[in-house]
Protein backbone atom coordinates (compact mmCIF):
# COMPACT_ATOMS: atom_id res chain seq x y z
CA UNK A 1 0.00 0.00 0.00
CA UNK A 2 1.45 3.36 -1.08
CA UNK A 3 0.89 5.19 2.22
CA UNK A 4 3.13 7.60 4.14
CA UNK A 5 2.34 8.65 7.70
CA UNK A 6 3.26 12.32 8.11
CA UNK A 7 1.82 13.17 11.55
CA UNK A 8 1.39 10.73 14.44
CA UNK A 9 -0.56 11.24 17.69
CA UNK A 10 1.40 13.08 20.36
CA UNK A 11 -0.10 11.10 23.21
CA UNK A 12 -1.11 7.44 22.99
CA UNK A 13 -2.78 6.01 26.07
CA UNK A 14 -2.29 2.50 27.47
CA UNK A 15 -5.57 1.35 25.89
CA UNK A 16 -6.58 1.68 22.24
CA UNK A 17 -9.47 4.05 21.49
CA UNK A 18 -12.96 2.66 21.05
CA UNK A 19 -13.64 4.62 17.85
CA UNK A 20 -11.41 5.61 14.94
CA UNK A 21 -12.74 8.47 12.82
CA UNK A 22 -11.48 8.23 9.22
CA UNK A 23 -11.56 11.25 6.89
CA UNK A 24 -10.44 11.07 3.24
CA UNK A 25 -9.52 14.48 1.83
CA UNK A 26 -8.38 15.97 -1.44
CA UNK A 27 -7.49 19.62 -2.01
CA UNK A 28 -9.98 21.13 0.48
CA UNK A 29 -7.84 22.44 3.36
CA UNK A 30 -10.39 24.97 4.65
CA UNK A 31 -13.17 22.41 4.74
CA UNK A 32 -10.88 19.92 6.48
CA UNK A 33 -9.96 22.49 9.15
CA UNK A 34 -13.65 23.13 9.86
CA UNK A 35 -14.31 19.38 10.10
CA UNK A 36 -11.42 18.91 12.55
CA UNK A 37 -12.67 21.83 14.63
CA UNK A 38 -16.05 20.11 14.93
CA UNK A 39 -14.37 16.82 15.92
CA UNK A 40 -12.32 18.63 18.55
CA UNK A 41 -15.63 19.70 20.14
CA UNK A 42 -17.12 16.22 20.45
CA UNK A 43 -18.82 15.29 23.72
CA UNK A 44 -16.53 12.32 24.04
CA UNK A 45 -13.54 11.67 26.28
CA UNK A 46 -10.31 12.24 24.38
CA UNK A 47 -8.98 8.75 25.06
CA UNK A 48 -12.08 7.11 23.54
CA UNK A 49 -11.46 8.21 19.94
CA UNK A 50 -8.78 9.00 17.42
CA UNK A 51 -8.92 10.84 14.10
CA UNK A 52 -7.14 9.62 10.96
CA UNK A 53 -6.91 11.97 7.98
CA UNK A 54 -5.82 10.45 4.67
CA UNK A 55 -4.68 12.94 2.02
CA UNK A 56 -5.55 11.44 -1.37
CA UNK A 57 -2.50 12.89 -3.14
CA UNK A 58 -3.47 16.56 -3.04
CA UNK A 59 -0.95 19.06 -4.46
CA UNK A 60 -0.46 20.90 -1.15
CA UNK A 61 0.70 19.37 2.11
CA UNK A 62 -1.75 19.37 5.04
CA UNK A 63 0.62 19.41 8.01
CA UNK A 64 -0.12 23.09 8.66
CA UNK A 65 -3.86 22.40 8.53
CA UNK A 66 -3.79 19.63 11.14
CA UNK A 67 -1.16 21.27 13.38
CA UNK A 68 -3.67 23.30 15.49
CA UNK A 69 -5.50 20.11 16.45
CA UNK A 70 -2.72 17.73 17.47
CA UNK A 71 -3.01 18.72 21.13
CA UNK A 72 -6.80 18.36 21.30
CA UNK A 73 -7.13 14.83 19.88
CA UNK A 74 -5.15 11.76 18.89
CA UNK A 75 -4.58 12.79 15.29
CA UNK A 76 -2.85 10.94 12.45
CA UNK A 77 -2.18 12.41 9.02
CA UNK A 78 -1.25 10.03 6.21
CA UNK A 79 -0.79 10.57 2.50
CA UNK A 80 -1.35 8.23 -0.44
CA UNK A 81 -1.02 8.65 -4.20
CA UNK A 82 -4.24 9.81 -5.84
CA UNK A 83 -6.31 6.63 -6.00
CA UNK A 84 -9.70 7.91 -4.83
CA UNK A 85 -11.69 8.20 -1.58
CA UNK A 86 -12.55 4.49 -1.36
CA UNK A 87 -8.89 3.51 -1.14
CA UNK A 88 -8.21 6.49 1.17
CA UNK A 89 -10.85 5.19 3.59
CA UNK A 90 -9.37 1.70 3.41
CA UNK A 91 -5.93 3.13 4.14
CA UNK A 92 -7.28 4.96 7.17
CA UNK A 93 -8.97 1.77 8.35
CA UNK A 94 -5.65 -0.09 8.17
CA UNK A 95 -4.06 2.51 10.45
CA UNK A 96 -7.01 2.56 12.85
CA UNK A 97 -6.71 1.15 16.38
CA UNK A 98 -10.37 1.42 17.37
CA UNK A 99 -12.94 -1.38 17.36
CA UNK A 100 -15.41 0.88 15.54
CA UNK A 101 -14.60 2.79 12.35
CA UNK A 102 -16.57 6.01 11.88
CA UNK A 103 -16.34 7.52 8.40
CA UNK A 104 -17.10 11.11 7.51
CA UNK A 105 -15.94 13.57 4.82
CA UNK A 106 -13.83 16.71 4.99
CA UNK A 107 -16.85 18.89 4.08
CA UNK A 108 -18.92 17.58 7.01
CA UNK A 109 -19.36 18.97 10.52
CA UNK A 110 -20.28 16.26 13.06
CA UNK A 111 -22.48 17.37 15.95
CA UNK A 112 -21.03 17.08 19.48
CA UNK A 113 -22.95 13.87 20.29
CA UNK A 114 -22.31 12.19 16.91
CA UNK A 115 -19.76 9.65 18.11
CA UNK A 116 -21.64 8.85 21.30
CA UNK A 117 -24.74 8.00 19.26
CA UNK A 118 -22.79 5.73 16.91
CA UNK A 119 -21.00 4.06 19.79
CA UNK A 120 -24.27 3.31 21.59
CA UNK A 121 -25.60 1.53 18.51
CA UNK A 122 -22.33 -0.34 18.14
CA UNK A 123 -22.52 -1.73 21.68
CA UNK A 124 -26.12 -2.87 21.08
CA UNK A 125 -25.41 -4.37 17.64
CA UNK A 126 -21.66 -4.99 17.30
CA UNK A 127 -21.95 -6.70 13.89
CA UNK A 128 -24.11 -4.07 12.19
CA UNK A 129 -23.13 -1.40 9.69
CA UNK A 130 -24.48 1.82 11.22
CA UNK A 131 -25.55 4.94 9.35
CA UNK A 132 -26.36 8.36 10.75
CA UNK A 133 -28.32 11.31 9.39
CA UNK A 134 -26.78 14.01 7.20
CA UNK A 135 -28.29 17.51 7.04
CA UNK A 136 -27.54 20.33 4.62
CA UNK A 137 -25.81 23.28 6.28
CA UNK A 138 -26.15 25.55 3.22
CA UNK A 139 -29.89 26.08 2.89
CA UNK A 140 -29.38 29.15 0.70
CA UNK A 141 -27.58 27.08 -1.95
CA UNK A 142 -30.13 25.72 -4.46
CA UNK A 143 -27.95 22.84 -5.60
CA UNK A 144 -27.07 21.78 -2.04
CA UNK A 145 -30.77 21.98 -1.08
CA UNK A 146 -31.72 19.77 -4.01
CA UNK A 147 -29.05 17.24 -3.10
CA UNK A 148 -30.42 17.17 0.46
CA UNK A 149 -33.92 16.37 -0.84
CA UNK A 150 -32.50 13.53 -2.91
CA UNK A 151 -30.66 11.96 0.02
CA UNK A 152 -33.73 12.34 2.25
CA UNK A 153 -35.82 10.52 -0.33
CA UNK A 154 -33.17 7.80 -0.65
CA UNK A 155 -33.07 7.23 3.11
CA UNK A 156 -36.87 7.19 3.35
CA UNK A 157 -36.94 4.60 0.55
CA UNK A 158 -34.10 2.31 1.62
CA UNK A 159 -34.30 2.63 5.39
CA UNK A 160 -37.99 2.30 6.19
CA UNK A 161 -37.10 -0.32 8.82
CA UNK A 162 -34.24 1.25 10.83
CA UNK A 163 -33.05 -2.13 12.10
CA UNK A 164 -32.96 -3.65 8.60
CA UNK A 165 -31.75 -0.72 6.54
CA UNK A 166 -30.28 -1.01 3.04
CA UNK A 167 -28.20 2.07 2.26
CA UNK A 168 -26.03 4.66 4.00
CA UNK A 169 -23.84 7.36 2.47
CA UNK A 170 -20.14 7.18 3.31
CA UNK A 171 -20.05 10.66 4.89
CA UNK A 172 -21.87 9.35 7.99
CA UNK A 173 -21.26 5.64 8.34
CA UNK A 174 -19.72 3.40 11.01
CA UNK A 175 -18.55 -0.20 10.78
CA UNK A 176 -17.07 -2.72 13.22
CA UNK A 177 -13.40 -2.65 12.29
CA UNK A 178 -12.79 -6.41 12.26
CA UNK A 179 -15.72 -7.17 9.97
CA UNK A 180 -14.95 -4.22 7.70
CA UNK A 181 -11.46 -5.55 7.12
CA UNK A 182 -12.60 -9.16 6.65
CA UNK A 183 -15.08 -8.08 3.99
CA UNK A 184 -12.34 -6.17 2.17
CA UNK A 185 -13.41 -2.62 2.97
CA UNK A 186 -14.61 -0.27 0.24
CA UNK A 187 -14.20 -1.53 -3.32
CA UNK A 188 -11.34 0.59 -4.67
CA UNK A 189 -12.51 0.25 -8.29
CA UNK A 190 -15.28 2.76 -7.45
CA UNK A 191 -13.18 5.87 -7.91
CA UNK A 192 -16.00 8.16 -9.05
CA UNK A 193 -18.95 7.27 -6.75
CA UNK A 194 -21.17 4.51 -5.30
CA UNK A 195 -18.53 2.77 -3.21
CA UNK A 196 -20.91 3.21 -0.26
CA UNK A 197 -23.82 1.59 -2.14
CA UNK A 198 -21.59 -1.34 -3.06
CA UNK A 199 -20.34 -1.82 0.52
CA UNK A 200 -23.90 -1.77 1.91
CA UNK A 201 -25.03 -4.31 -0.67
CA UNK A 202 -22.03 -6.57 -0.02
CA UNK A 203 -22.57 -6.31 3.74
CA UNK A 204 -26.16 -7.54 3.33
CA UNK A 205 -25.12 -10.17 0.78
CA UNK A 206 -22.80 -11.67 3.37
CA UNK A 207 -25.76 -12.09 5.77
CA UNK A 208 -25.04 -9.03 7.91
CA UNK A 209 -27.39 -6.19 8.90
CA UNK A 210 -27.49 -2.40 8.62
CA UNK A 211 -28.99 -0.16 11.33
CA UNK A 212 -30.07 3.46 10.92
CA UNK A 213 -29.18 5.87 13.75
CA UNK A 214 -30.86 9.19 12.84
CA UNK A 215 -29.71 10.77 16.11
CA UNK A 216 -26.07 10.53 14.87
CA UNK A 217 -26.03 13.78 12.87
CA UNK A 218 -23.45 15.48 10.69
CA UNK A 219 -23.98 18.71 8.80
CA UNK A 220 -22.89 18.80 5.18
CA UNK A 221 -21.31 22.08 4.02
CA UNK A 222 -20.54 21.59 0.33
CA UNK A 223 -21.26 24.72 -1.75
CA UNK A 224 -22.32 23.53 -5.21
CA UNK A 225 -22.51 25.55 -8.39
CA UNK A 226 -24.79 24.40 -11.22
CA UNK A 227 -21.74 22.98 -13.00
CA UNK A 228 -20.60 21.19 -9.82
CA UNK A 229 -24.08 19.73 -9.37
CA UNK A 230 -24.14 18.38 -12.91
CA UNK A 231 -20.66 16.88 -12.59
CA UNK A 232 -21.49 15.31 -9.24
CA UNK A 233 -24.63 13.58 -10.45
CA UNK A 234 -22.97 12.55 -13.70
CA UNK A 235 -20.39 10.79 -11.52
CA UNK A 236 -23.17 9.26 -9.45
CA UNK A 237 -24.68 7.90 -12.66
CA UNK A 238 -21.34 6.37 -13.60
CA UNK A 239 -21.01 4.87 -10.15
CA UNK A 240 -24.56 3.49 -10.32
CA UNK A 241 -23.76 1.66 -13.55
CA UNK A 242 -20.69 0.06 -11.98
CA UNK A 243 -22.70 -0.78 -8.88
CA UNK A 244 -25.35 -2.65 -10.85
CA UNK A 245 -22.70 -4.44 -12.88
CA UNK A 246 -20.91 -5.64 -9.75
CA UNK A 247 -24.21 -6.77 -8.23
CA UNK A 248 -24.97 -8.80 -11.33
CA UNK A 249 -21.52 -10.43 -11.30
CA UNK A 250 -21.84 -11.18 -7.60
CA UNK A 251 -25.42 -12.42 -7.87
CA UNK A 252 -26.83 -10.00 -5.29
CA UNK A 253 -29.26 -8.20 -7.61
CA UNK A 254 -30.31 -7.24 -11.12
CA UNK A 255 -31.02 -3.78 -12.49
CA UNK A 256 -34.32 -4.66 -14.16
CA UNK A 257 -35.70 -5.76 -10.80
CA UNK A 258 -34.92 -2.33 -9.35
CA UNK A 259 -37.01 -0.33 -11.85
CA UNK A 260 -40.32 -0.45 -9.90
CA UNK A 261 -38.45 0.49 -6.74
CA UNK A 262 -36.85 3.47 -8.52
CA UNK A 263 -40.30 4.77 -9.39
CA UNK A 264 -41.35 4.51 -5.73
CA UNK A 265 -38.12 6.27 -4.74
CA UNK A 266 -38.93 9.20 -7.03
CA UNK A 267 -42.40 9.35 -5.48
CA UNK A 268 -40.82 9.93 -2.08
CA UNK A 269 -39.62 13.34 -3.26
CA UNK A 270 -43.17 14.66 -2.99
CA UNK A 271 -43.13 14.99 0.80
CA UNK A 272 -39.91 17.04 1.15
CA UNK A 273 -40.97 19.15 -1.85
CA UNK A 274 -44.32 19.85 -0.23
CA UNK A 275 -42.54 21.30 2.82
CA UNK A 276 -40.91 23.99 0.69
CA UNK A 277 -42.68 27.31 0.04
CA UNK A 278 -43.98 27.43 -3.54
CA UNK A 279 -41.53 30.09 -4.84
CA UNK A 280 -38.63 27.97 -3.55
CA UNK A 281 -40.06 24.66 -4.75
CA UNK A 282 -40.20 25.54 -8.45
CA UNK A 283 -36.41 25.97 -8.92
CA UNK A 284 -35.85 22.74 -6.98
CA UNK A 285 -38.20 20.89 -9.35
CA UNK A 286 -36.06 22.14 -12.23
CA UNK A 287 -32.90 20.97 -10.50
CA UNK A 288 -34.44 17.55 -9.90
CA UNK A 289 -34.97 17.25 -13.66
CA UNK A 290 -31.31 18.18 -14.20
CA UNK A 291 -30.36 15.53 -11.62
CA UNK A 292 -32.16 12.81 -13.55
CA UNK A 293 -30.64 13.88 -16.87
CA UNK A 294 -27.10 14.09 -15.46
CA UNK A 295 -27.49 10.76 -13.70
CA UNK A 296 -28.79 9.06 -16.85
CA UNK A 297 -25.97 10.57 -18.93
CA UNK A 298 -23.36 9.24 -16.50
CA UNK A 299 -24.98 5.81 -16.51
CA UNK A 300 -24.93 5.65 -20.32
CA UNK A 301 -21.35 6.97 -20.46
CA UNK A 302 -20.13 4.27 -18.08
CA UNK A 303 -22.06 1.62 -20.00
CA UNK A 304 -20.19 2.59 -23.16
CA UNK A 305 -16.75 3.37 -21.76
CA UNK A 306 -16.45 1.36 -18.54
CA UNK A 307 -14.93 -2.13 -18.21
CA UNK A 308 -16.98 -5.01 -19.58
CA UNK A 309 -17.27 -8.61 -18.51
CA UNK A 310 -15.16 -9.24 -15.44
CA UNK A 311 -12.82 -6.44 -16.50
CA UNK A 312 -10.42 -4.94 -13.94
CA UNK A 313 -12.85 -5.30 -11.02
CA UNK A 314 -11.41 -5.67 -7.56
CA UNK A 315 -14.61 -6.28 -5.60
CA UNK A 316 -13.75 -8.57 -2.67
CA UNK A 317 -16.77 -10.77 -3.34
CA UNK A 318 -15.50 -11.40 -6.87
CA UNK A 319 -12.27 -12.92 -5.54
CA UNK A 320 -11.38 -16.22 -3.93
CA UNK A 321 -10.85 -14.46 -0.59
CA UNK A 322 -14.63 -13.95 -0.23
CA UNK A 323 -15.01 -17.55 0.89
CA UNK A 324 -13.03 -16.82 4.06
CA UNK A 325 -15.45 -14.13 5.27
CA UNK A 326 -17.63 -15.42 8.14
CA UNK A 327 -21.38 -15.29 7.78
CA UNK A 328 -23.55 -13.42 10.29
CA UNK A 329 -23.79 -16.51 12.43
CA UNK A 330 -20.06 -16.94 12.90
CA UNK A 331 -17.59 -14.94 14.94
Amino acid sequence: MDLEVLVRPKHIGPKPPVVSVVIPTYQRPRALAACLEALAGLDCARERYEVIVVDDGGPTGLQAVVAPFVDSMALTLARQSNTGPAQARNAGAQLARGRLLAFTDDDCRPTPDWLCALEQHFHKQPRHLIGGRTLNLLSENLCATTSQLIIEAAYAHYNQDPEHARFFASNNLAAPAALFRKLGGFDRCFRVASEDRELCDRWRYRGLELSYAPEAVVFHAHPLSFRDFCRQHFRYGRGAQRYHRVRALRGSGRLFREIPGHARFLGRLRDPLARLPLPGALPVVGMLAVWQLANAAGFVYESLHGPHGNGPWHSPDLSDDAATVPSAGGQ
